[in-house]
């Protein structure tokens, strides 16, 4: 009778480890979405900053600003600057239209003298008087364009210089880059920005990628685009089960991460894999994961 008895309970435990094998998930991963940190790109008091944890921000808000006396009164003295100097550019350009006018005179001059000179009635004093009062007006035609290049060069560089704050005065205005959900906040209105500080970081959590970790003889039930079950807690009992696509799979092995709860598994080596997911708002980045293939050994009938 023992025997017997001892005979059930064997066949009993060998349907139920059987079961149990066909329940277990392939492989286990975490939540993780792509996370975009937001920086500082000026320096000065944080004027404005309407950023909170959890809130869901547009892409393209203006979310803060960040003071830019300063650089609103350098453009104004650049501006100031350049006025002056374009004035003096207009200047040389006005004498070297009349310079050149009256070389215009001096050539008909030359001209005629030319003329009478043949005919006898000028000497060659009055025509050389001429040529050198016209070589003279050359020089000084050339040296006038020489100065209205320097100062229009002078123009350029400023006017540079006016874009370059312009565009820093630009970047004073705190741009949110995508839509997505503020994640950490780590500054607060009134504190100084430095150029390059993190002021919050956001994460587009519409769609969450579950990253597994396989081993090579799960790689082909696997491949880029196939439909994945993925599950996770619902409660304490009971998972809630969506599909996924997987979007990558690693090339190379690696170990297993230590995050793997028992020794065994994380010695061997293994391929991570990522599961994009629609995400309704019950998955967290960092929530733990489970998923199932399709047609793996595994997969209950």
């Amino acid at each position: 009778m023992n025997r017997y008895l001892l005979g059930i309970f064997t066949g009993i435990a060998f349907l139920y480890s059987c079961s149990n094998d066909k329940n277990k998930p392939d492989a286990y991963g975490t939540f993780e979405a792509t996370e975009v940190m937001v920086s500082a790109m000026a320096t000065g008091q944080i004027l404005k900053f309407d950023v909170e944890e959890g809130q869901v921000l547009d892409s393209g808000l203006m979310v803060g600003v960040v003071d830019t006396t300063d650089l609103w009164l350098k453009r104004k003295q650049s501006v100031e600057t350049r006025d002056a100097t374009a004035s003096r550019k207009d200047d040389v350009a006005s004498q070297i239209a009349v310079q050149e006018q009256n070389r215009e005179n001096i050539l008909i001059e030359k001209n005629r003298v030319e003329r009478l000179l043949k005919d006898g009635a000028a000497t060659q004093k009055q025509m050389d008087d001429i040529n050198a009062s016209f070589n003279l007006i050359e020089k000084q035609i050339a040296s006038l364009k020489i100065q209205f290049g320097g100062i229009a060069s002078q123009v350029g560089s400023i006017a540079q210089q006016i874009a370059q704050l312009d565009q820093s005065i630009s970047r004073s205005k705190i741009i949110n880059p995508i839509k997505g959900t503020v994640l950490t906040k780590y500054a607060e209105k009134d504190e100084v920005a430095t150029y390059g500080k993190p002021l919050y970081k956001i994460a587009d959590l519409s769609e969450i990628t579950l990253r597994a970790y396989v081993g090579g003889s799960q790689l082909p039930y696997i491949r880029l685009g196939s439909t994945i079950d993925v599950a996770y807690d619902k409660d304490e009992k009971t998972n809630t089960h969506i599909q996924g696509i997987v979007s990558w799979v690693s090339p190379s092995a690696e170990f297993t991460p230590k995050t793997i709860q028992t020794k065994e598994e994380r010695v061997n080596l293994v391929y991570a894999v990522k599961i994009r997911v629609k995400n309704d708002g019950s998955m967290k980045i960092g929530m733990p994961g489970e998923i199932r293939f399709i047609n793996s050994p595994n997969q209950k009938p």
